[in-house]
């Protein structure tokens, strides 16, 4: 698990950049140190990760561990930026770009030094760190650091053009990428949730320790004129395997497409073999929702970041997985083959189910789309092969760490010497960008079996699944939906279904009783129909009995 109050936290520290050393006159007004020039293009990148990738794995040089420990949640958090020197915000050198670029400062938990380019026509040249674009305390531990020391991340701040939203863009981001190889983007509602990450090394493999290979190098392009894009290329490091990656984001603050879109192009190749390759990793935050809570654990309703991993299949099925805070780390597989999608959503959007002033309701929902054989903007599916779509739950008490992962795996054993390339795009939204026409599930509610006013039988576990919308809108009067069934063991009884009586067209719920014995996990399906019509999605839940 990582801290996420730990990268939450950091994107609000900013820093200055100097007006001193090396400049080519190209970029003498943005204010930046910069290195000498050499060639560079993302084919070049690739080439080099497949060379680094014969070699034996070289750590990068890590700063003093005794200052980078000094710069804690604390100390890091009084470090800021000064924008006025930020990354293409100079409006006489580019006029025409909308999203400047500030750096991030390293720290305890931030610890590996990342490398910075600006691209400019086919060059690339280093960004200099120096200790003078930061403004700090004068007793900093961040003062103590080598004159080289470099940066930890960055961030795209918003548009300077005022032609996106009201927000000033000296106080507001919208894409950072920060730790290992970690980043994250804000939603239709300018809020950070979940994260994605480059990629995911044997994640909750028994045995075997989580490998998080970094982000070592960034290169930025610079801006074309009236580009509302940006370029961004990465080489990524680690033990086990060596990577490069091509992100073209893109802000949209209103309309159908609002928040950000990624398409990510990325090679990889491996060192040495790898039990659980993580492709498209999605990492989440998940305590307690509406489902299961422990008594007075905590004054609120529910906290998660994500409440539900969504599927597309390849083969046009539409599933949602709730997610769980399960006693022992639990890893769940949806085998398919040329997946159409899957995704971390946060479907509970009513500030009532949480009561938090961090607005839970607002955070992002991030869904990922293959784009291999797929039209750009269309929903045709990819062509990523057979495989799995991964969930790993890992037990939290609190809501500081991010303790859901899900990711691609493909089918075949990921072996030293193989390589592989995919691409994909990521919505980040409040949902998935190809909405179902069935209804879907909007909460899942756990209680004692039995009826009420009798002996509540032990083993028996009553459930209550909401779904709203779609085909339940359009039921002709004195027409209910059934309920179709399926769990991996155990026996259901007491199964039917109502219309919530709220007053909510299209607003169901079907109800049930599952009879198990032991503690061993029940795999359930729960779908609704009218004759042989589907009406919703398939409801997939993982049930611990206790």
């Amino acid at each position: 698990m990582i801290s996420r109050r730990a990268l939450l936290s950091a994107a609000l520290a900013t820093a200055a950049l100097s007006r001193t050393g090396f400049a080519p006159p190209a970029l003498a007004q943005s204010g930046l140190r910069l290195g000498q020039p050499a060639a560079f293009s993302f084919d070049a990148l690739i080439e080099r990760a497949r060379s680094l990738a014969a070699q034996s794995y070289a750590p990068p040089p890590a700063q003093d561990s005794a200052i980078l420990d000094a710069l804690d949640y604390a100390a890091h958090g009084q470090i800021r930026f000064n924008t006025d020197a930020a990354l293409f915000a100079d409006p006489d050198r580019f006029p025409h770009s909308r999203f400047p670029i500030t750096f991030f400062h390293l720290g305890t938990f931030f610890r590996l030094p990342v490398h910075m380019f600006v691209v400019d026509g086919g060059e690339a040249r280093e960004v200099l760190y120096d200790p003078a674009y930061f403004d700090m305390p004068a007793d900093s531990p961040a003062r103590k650091l080598p004159p080289d020391a470099g940066f930890a991340g960055f961030r795209f701040q918003e548009s300077r053009l005022g032609d996106q939203n009201k927000l000033d863009w000296r106080k507001n981001d919208w894409v950072a990428f920060l730790g290992a190889s970690y980043f994250r983007a804000i939603g239709e509602s300018f809020q950070y949730g979940l994260s994605a990450r480059g990629v995911a090394l044997d994640v909750a493999v028994p045995g075997r320790a989580e490998e998080f290979p970094a982000f070592t190098q960034f290169y930025f392009d610079t801006p074309e004129a009236d580009s509302t894009a940006v370029t961004v290329h990465a080489l990524l490091e680690g033990p086990s395997i060596a990577g490069a990656f091509r992100f073209e984001m893109t802000r949209e603050a209103a309309g159908p497409q609002a928040g950000v879109l990624m398409n990510i192009d990325k090679a990889l190749f491996l060192r040495r073999d790898v039990a659980r390759l993580g492709i498209a990793p999605l990492t989440s935050m998940y305590w307690y929702s509406e489902t299961a809570k422990k008594t007075a654990v905590d004054w609120r309703p529910e906290i998660h970041d994500s409440d539900g991993l969504a599927l597309w299949t390849g083969a046009g099925e539409r599933i949602w997985r709730p997610l769980n805070n399960p006693a022992v780390t639990t890893a769940s597989a949806f085998a398919d083959e040329a997946p159409r999608g899957f995704g971390l959503l946060q479907r509970d959007r009513l500030f009532d189910h949480y009561q938090d002033g961090v607005h839970y309701e607002r955070r992002p929902s991030a869904w990922v789309e293959p784009l291999d054989n797929a039209e750009q903007g269309s929903s045709k599916q990819g062509s990523w092969g057979r495989g799995a779509v991964q969930l790993i739950e890992i037990p939290t008490d609190d809501e500081i760490h991010d303790n859901v992962v899900a990711f691609w795996v493909p089918e075949a054993p990921a072996r030293a010497g193989d390589s592989y390339r995919f691409r994909y795009r990521l919505h980040w939204r409040d949902s998935d960008p190809y909405p179902s026409p069935l209804a879907h599930v909007v909460a899942t509610r756990l209680g004692n079996g039995g009826q009420p006013g009798l002996p509540r039988p032990r083993g028996v576990r009553k459930f209550m699944v909401e779904f709203l919308g779609g085909p339940l809108t359009e039921l002709p009067f004195g027409v209910k939906p059934e309920a179709v069934l399926w769990a991996s063991r155990g026996a259901f009884s007491y199964v039917f279904t109502e219309a919530v009586p709220d007053d909510v067209p299209g607003h169901w719920r079907a109800q049930f009783d599952l009879t198990v014995e032991g503690t061993e996990p029940v795999e359930m399906r729960l779908f609704l129909r009218a004759g042989d019509r589907t009406l919703s999605e398939t409801w997939a839940f993982q049930y611990h009995p206790f």
